[in-house]
């Protein structure tokens, strides 16, 4: 129990972290989600935010002075766009259940 204690302190915070919703998190919750992300870069995300709108992928971060390939690259996994992780990343399309009277029309023939 002792050895695992140890690792786990030896782990960087942020991979204990949550995904941060980057259109909706303040700048203190920001820094801290994110590895590279101090305050300055956090508020300069949000200041963003306000003037341009909500973000829409990883290479629209790239516009907000002082985040650069690298910093995304490290954190995209951490990153959302929308409200919760299962709305955030893409999914694929399941297709749609056929309706009853399709079913119906399809038994009778």
């Amino acid at each position: 129990m002792k050895k695992f204690m140890f690792i786990l302190l030896l782990c960087p915070l942020h991979v204990l972290a949550e995904p941060v919703n980057i259109n909706q998190a303040d700048p203190e919750t920001i820094s801290k989600a994110l590895t590279g992300i101090g305050p300055k870069k956090a508020e300069a995300i949000v200041q963003y935010r306000k003037e341009h709108g909500d973000f829409e992928s990883l290479k629209d971060l790239e516009k907000v002075s002082g985040i650069g390939e690298k910093t995304i690259q490290a954190n995209e996994k951490d990153i959302l766009f929308t409200g919760n992780s299962a709305e955030s990343r893409p999914v694929e399309k399941v297709a749609e259940p056929a309706k009853k009277e399709d079913t119906a029309k399809k038994t009778k023939q």
